[in-house]
């Protein structure tokens, strides 16, 4: 067991490790536990053979359901249990699992005074600018596994496009778009928005418009603002319609993905999707900002008395976007 349960950029930023894990044990039976909302994403590693899911959105699992975990848990008899995340209660559930191995890595802060004791090993690698996926593969070579590139082995079946009503004669020709977030201040502008969209429109006129948004409340509201103020109606929008791997499909097959600090940027990672993100500065930011000539950041800020992300010009968002066509188109 690989437990985690983390949310979705925690899920895509254990993907590497937890196939290393894979090759290191070909013919062990391989589970995961996620955050139960974030599940149907791993329908792309068809490898692991199990997912789990753990209630941490839109609540907290009850006591109950804690409870029940453990039991499960306890049931299935794992030889060992390997926890890369380290949180008090992902701990907890790890030393409850009854496993003979428990592999955890210690917190920068080393965990409250009795974490060490829920684990029969336990690994220290600081949480520095490195990508979390990159950490996360560190932390497996040094308890032991043979460590290798990291990359993301994932497979999208063919009826997840055909679900969003996209063909794979459409890949390359959209451009996809995530305008919102979970807090309006790392979200450009409403009217930023609009004349990103515009922008797009008229320096990309051969490419077609593809916009999502999560399926809560606030962002379908916010969705249907948006395109009330558009001149006209993008190709395809998705409200809040897709499950994550369908979502990841539509993302894959975009010719450039556009987003600010949200989930959907770790999916353009993932499926190895050229992106433009729009970000504000905070405390571990370089931990899940891509890298590399496929992406680009541009940097914002959040100014006294404004609701929303500050500094961010459009035209930098456009000029961002065409270098990463260019540079496809260069081989790079």
């Amino acid at each position: 067991m690989v437990l985690d349960l983390g949310f979705l950029g925690d899920t895509v930023h254990l993907l590497p490790a937890l196939w290393m894990v894979r090759q290191a044990y070909p013919r062990a039976e391989l589970h995961c536990a996620v955050a139960e909302h974030v599940t149907s994403l791993m329908e792309c590693v068809p490898w692991v053979d199990r997912v789990w899911g753990y209630m941490r959105y839109p609540r907290h699992a009850t006591l109950r359901e804690n409870l029940d975990m453990v039991r499960r848990l306890r049931r299935e008899k794992f030889d060992a249990v390997i926890n890369l995340n380290g949180s008090d209660r992902s701990s907890w559930l790890t030393f409850s699992s009854g496993a003979p191995a428990r592999l955890g890595r210690r917190p920068d802060d080393n965990g409250p005074p009795f974490w060490r004791r829920m684990f029969t090993e336990v690994v220290s690698y600081p949480s520095q600018d490195e990508p979390v996926y990159w950490q996360r593969c560190r932390c497996l070579e040094k308890a032991g596994f043979q460590f290798a590139q990291p990359e993301f082995h994932v497979e999208m079946a063919a009826e997840n496009l055909r679900t969003a009503e996209i063909s794979a004669a459409d890949a390359g020709t959209y451009l996809h778009i995530s305008p919102f977030t979970t807090a309006d201040g790392r979200e450009l502008p409403p009217p930023q928005l609009v004349e990103l969209i515009n922008a797009l429109t008229v320096n990309f006129p051969a490419k077609k418009l593809v916009l999502s948004c999560a399926p809560t409340e606030r962002e379908r509201d916010k969705m249907t603002t948006l395109l009330a103020q558009l001149p006209q109606k993008p190709w395809r929008v998705f409200a809040g319609n897709l499950s994550l791997v369908q979502l990841a499909a539509v993302i894959q097959n975009s010719a450039v993905h556009f987003c600010g600090d949200t989930g959907t940027l770790h999916l353009a990672l993932m499926t190895g999707t050229r992106s433009v993100c729009w970000f504000w500065p905070s405390p571990g930011m370089k931990n899940w900002v891509p890298t590399g000539p496929q992406h680009r950041t541009v940097m914002g800020g959040n100014e006294p008395g404004q609701k929303h992300l500050c500094h961010v010009k459009t035209e930098e968002l456009v000029s961002a976007a065409q270098a990463v066509l260019d540079g496809s188109k260069l081989g790079k």
